[in-house]
């Protein structure tokens, strides 16, 4: 198994590399930019073009200044009327004053060392940014992970025991409703029930703590910090938990119809033995391994729309956000961290297949 650990780790180098690669090409051609989008600013009506080059409207000279404009940064649609000693301290400013290699080759100079650069538009180090969204998207993700697997896997095991009675299929009805509601509009309703919105005011309506969270005691700051997540992580349960009941009832199915199954229960075996001793190991094999590509795709996918409904600045809000605006370092910064998450997840979902069951050997495979 160590050789098979260090060989992935020491695959996560090309893997990052490929799909920086891949991102930073699709981001070049992309329309728009920073640059754009701040030239835009500058020709709108009250945007400050006057003050910031010293002159007045016409700036450049009219059409001399335009034509000479033209000539020297032809790709920045918009650019009439901009200063080109201006659209090129611009473009220094943010760096594209250099070959796109040399941008590409600078950048993975600084992500070897983890330095993501500042942020365009916020006018902060991008890997406090993250570090500072990190803890709402790892509360979310965390939380509903393991209440989903809580809920889950019992209730599966339960649905596959007692397969095609009424438990069975009342409990499908309410699977297949849960499956069915978005997420994010179960959590509009339960704002407008539990949050003031119409009825009562149970839970806060936004944020991941109170104000004066740390001046609370220790107990006040634990109980403070659960009560702002029941809503949040309540509507990412009920769109998280009904795929993962089906797969572990099916896989439980699968199980049970098999010959060691039948074997054992012609030995007398009891019934929960031969369940949970038997059945239970193969059966939570798909379903346990795949718990790392679970909170992944919780931590980093699900959780956007519900950071926008209770205000929760995350790290899926904080990657929307620079996506839009065309915050290049925030939007690399924040690329890099999910990949490499990601793909340590992966990892530790291979490494949990062979601990789960000692017969899977990846090292031998051929």
């Amino acid at each position: 198994m160590t050789s098979y650990i260090l060989r992935r780790l020491l695959l996560l180098i090309p893997t990052l590399l490929g799909i920086l690669l891949i991102n930073f090409a699709m981001i070049q051609a992309a329309p728009g930019g920073p640059v754009e989008s701040l030239v835009a600013k500058l020709t709108q009506p009250g945007g400050g073009l006057a003050e910031r080059t010293g002159g007045g409207g016409d700036v450049g000279g009219g059409a001399t200044g335009a034509s000479s404009q033209s000539q020297t940064a032809p790709d920045y649609r918009g650019a009439q009327g901009i200063d080109p000693a201006m659209l090129t301290e611009i473009k220094k400013h943010y760096g594209f004053d250099q070959p796109v290699t040399t941008r590409f080759l600078i950048m993975l100079k600084n992500y070897a060392q983890f330095d993501f650069g500042t942020s365009f538009f916020r006018d902060e180090r991008v890997i406090s940014l993250i570090a500072d969204k990190l803890p709402v998207s790892i509360s979310l993700g965390l939380w509903t992970t393991l209440i989903v697997y809580l809920i889950s896997i019992p209730l599966g095991i339960r649905k596959a025991v007692r397969d095609g009675s009424r438990f069975d299929m009342i409990t499908s009805t309410l699977v297949v409703i849960g499956q069915a509601v978005p997420g994010f509009l179960f959590a509009v309703l339960l704002l407008i029930v539990f949050a003031g919105g119409s009825y009562v005011q149970w839970f806060p309506l936004r944020g991941l703590v109170s104000e004066g969270w740390d001046d609370f005691s220790w107990p006040m700051k634990i109980a403070d910090y659960f009560w702002h997540l029941v809503l949040p992580v309540l509507s990412m349960v009920i769109g998280g938990f009904a795929s993962l009941t089906l797969l572990t009832k099916n896989s439980f199915i699968e199980e049970i119809s098999k010959h060691y199954v039948l074997t054992a229960r012609a030995k007398g075996l009891p019934e929960n033995r031969v369940l949970y001793r038997h059945v239970f190991r193969n059966a939570m094999l798909i379903v346990i391994a795949g718990l790392p590509a679970a909170l992944l795709s919780i931590l980093f996918t699900s959780a956007l729309l519900i950071e926008v409904i209770f205000s929760l600045d995350g790290l899926g809000l904080l990657g929307f956000e620079a996506a839009v605006s065309r915050d290049y370092p925030v939007m690399f910064g924040t690329l890099f961290i999910f990949t490499l998450i990601g793909l340590v997840f992966k990892l530790l979902g291979d490494i949990c297949y062979m601990l789960i069951d000692p017969r899977i050997d990846f090292e031998r495979r051929s």
